[in-house]
């Protein structure tokens, strides 16, 4: 059984799939309490529901693109049986993690977005490093960025473990609301940083708080 927060379709607002229509899948459950989460719902709402139950709901939007998120998906252990299922049904599955819990299980197919912490989220000790060895090439990096700190700590975890050459792209994210994203982008220009800015569209198509989007 998994625990659900909410299944719906929406426009990819994040990666490089960003304005895609997309089933989302967002577990309920995180153990991080990063200080800018958008999702503080996804904390303890959700109702369960079996894997069977889950693929009916995605087939009824009818999208062949799926992410899971939350929360914190990793932490529920059917997770991994739901991810193989997906597969199995010729969905493109992504995976969106904190990047705190090993990916070692995650089926090689999934693209997984795996998000390092920076100083700025208040859970940058929580980093489980070794996943930057794990990762895929059709992988994606995220770094959550909310000052000029978040960014230089981004751009030297960047250079360090070579993260352009073992991931299909990197991505530095401007919290919203708290950095303007044309002071990030002209951070990452300054410095010639082989990364993606990336805004969180959805927000900018509906508002920072609608939710189901």
């Amino acid at each position: 059984m998994l625990t659900i927060n909410e299944i719906f379709y929406s426009i990819q607002g994040e990666s490089t799939r960003a304005g895609r229509p997309c089933v989302f899948v967002r577990l309920t459950a995180c153990d991080l309490r990063c200080s800018w989460c958008d999702t503080p719902y996804a904390f303890h709402e959700g109702r369960k529901m079996s894997v069977d139950e889950v693929m009916e709901a995605i087939a009824r939007h009818g999208c062949d693109l799926v992410e899971i998120t939350g929360g914190e998906p990793l932490l529920q252990e059917d997770v991994y049986p739901l991810m193989e299922r997906l597969l199995s049904a010729g969905r493109s599955v992504m995976l969106e993690t904190g990047g705190h819990r090993p990916i070692d299980r995650v089926p090689a197919a999934v693209v997984k977005i795996v998000d390092v912490k920076c100083p700025g989220s208040r859970e940058s000790d929580r980093n489980d490093w070794s996943n930057l060895d794990r990762l895929a090439p059709h992988d994606e990096v995220k770094f959550v960025v909310k000052d000029r700190a978040d960014y230089d700590f981004a751009r030297d975890v960047i250079g360090r473990y070579a993260l352009p050459s073992r991931a299909a792209a990197v991505l530095m994210s401007p919290v919203h609301d708290v950095l303007d994203p044309k002071t990030l982008a002209e951070w990452m220009l300054a410095d010639h940083v082989p990364a993606r800015l990336q805004l969180q569209l959805h927000k900018y198509i509906w508002t920072p708080t609608t939710r189901g989007v």
